[in-house]
C-alpha cells in the first residue's frame, strides 16, 4: 500500500510539473513578445537618430567640400594676382632703370 500511494503521489508530482513546465514555457513566450517590443522600439528609435546624424554628417562634409573649393579657387586667385603683379613690378623696374640711364646720358651730353 505504501509503494502504490509512493507511486500514485510521484505520478500527481510529474502532472503537476508538467503543467507548471507547460505554463512557465507560455508564460515566457508570451514575455518574449512582450519584452523584444520596447527593445525594438528602442532600437528603431536608436536607428533613426543614428540615420539622422549620418545625414548631418553627411550635410557637413559636403559643405566643407565647398568650402574647400571656394578656398581653392580664393588661393589660385590670388596667386595669379600676385605672379601678375611681380611681373608688372619688374617690367616697371626695367622701365624706371632704362629711364634713369636715358637720363645720365642725357646729362652727360648737356654741357656745363
Amino acid at each position: 500500500e505504501l509503494w502504490i500511494s509512493l507511486e500514485e503521489h510521484q505520478d500527481a508530482l510529474e502532472l503537476i510539473m508538467s503543467k507548471y513546465r507547460k505554463q512557465m514555457l507560455q508564460l515566457l513566450q508570451g514575455r518574449k513578445g512582450e519584452d523584444a517590443e520596447p527593445v525594438l522600439k528602442v532600437h528603431q528609435a536608436n536607428s533613426l537618430e543614428i540615420e539622422s546624424q549620418i545625414d548631418r554628417i553627411c550635410e557637413m562634409g559636403e559643405v566643407m567640400r565647398k568650402a574647400i573649393q571656394v578656398d581653392d579657387d580664393q588661393f589660385f586667385k590670388v596667386q595669379e594676382k600676385l605672379a601678375q603683379l611681380e611681373l608688372e613690378n619688374k617690367e616697371l623696374r626695367e622701365l624706371l632703370s632704362i629711364s634713369k640711364e636715358s637720363f645720365e646720358v642725357g646729362r652727360e651730353d648737356l654741357p656745363d
